[in-house]
Order: C-alpha cells, then structure tokens, then sequence
C-alpha cells in the first residue's frame, strides 16, 4: 500500500486525493504556529523553493495534539505560515496525528515508519514523513531533525 490511497481534507474543507502527488517526492509533516520548532517552516519553505521544480511536495498537516499550540482555524493557520514564513506549499485542514480519531494517513505513515523503539506515536509536532515517488513511506525524521540537515536525503530521491 502507498499513500495514494488515502484522501485528506484541504484547509478550505474539501476532499483531495493524495493520488495527485504519485510520482512526487513528499515530506508530510504535522506542524504547529506555536512551537518551539515552528521556525522550521522557514526551512521547510527553503527546501520547497529549492526542489519543487524538481519534483518535491511538501504537505503540512497542523495539530492541535501537542500543548495546544496550533489553535487557530483552518484559515488562521494558512494566513499565519504565508505572511510569516511566505509557505507555498499546501497546509491542509488540521488533523489529529495520534489516538482512536487520527488521520487516517499519520496512521499509515506511523506503520510504515515508527519512532524509537518501535513506537507508533507521534511524540510532538514537527515530525516529517519521507515519501518516495512510488507512495512509499522510505524515512522518519523527529521533530528536532532540521529540515537543512536531511536535505541530501531528499534530494537523492529526486
């Protein structure tokens, strides 16, 4: 299975097919407006520019799991990440990543990746999801690995 399979919701509440993105490199991260590691969408932003042309997607998906640090709506969280880090890669509609009521997808993408010692949660926001062009879930990255540091691992898949 691959993550072509799954639909999620956009920030304006429709429905979008992750089969779109097959054949794209993908980093899926959940994300937050009021985390310590929120300054990483300027990374995340970086690494977008650098290697959209070239086949890479990024998608983020805020959750409100983690401190309650992305309280804001759908569109408050879009407005916040364009006008502070000038995102241009899609924010999706805000997703639960972990408990009985997760995204469908984090699921997936916790199976295929776990964290330390095997587990299937995801431990704060920040973390990021490798998707090779087949729609396969390849790496995990937690939430104090920098977008800048695993670069090259992107780029190789591209």
């Amino acid at each position: 299975m691959n993550i072509s399979k799954f639909q999620v919701k956009a920030a304006d509440g429709g429905n979008v097919s992750l089969s779109n993105y097959l054949g794209k490199v993908i980093l899926v991260v959940n994300v937050a407006s009021k985390c310590g590691f929120t300054p990483q969408y300027k990374d995340l932003s970086n690494l977008y520019s650098k290697y959209h042309d070239k086949g890479l997607e990024i998608l983020a998906f805020p959750c409100n799991q983690f401190g309650k640090q992305e309280p804001g709506t759908n569109d408050e969280i879009c407005k916040f990440a364009q006008t502070t880090y000038n995102t241009e890669f899609p924010i999706f509609a805000k997703v639960n990543v972990n408990g009985d009521d997760a995204d469908p997808l984090f699921d997936f993408l916790k199976k295929e990746q776990p964290g330390l010692f095997g587990s299937k949660l995801i431990k704060w926001n920040f973390t990021k999801f490798l998707v090779n062009r087949q729609g396969r879930c390849v790496k995990r990255f937690g939430p104090m690995d920098n977008p800048k540091n695993f670069e090259r691992e992107v780029a190789n898949l591209l």
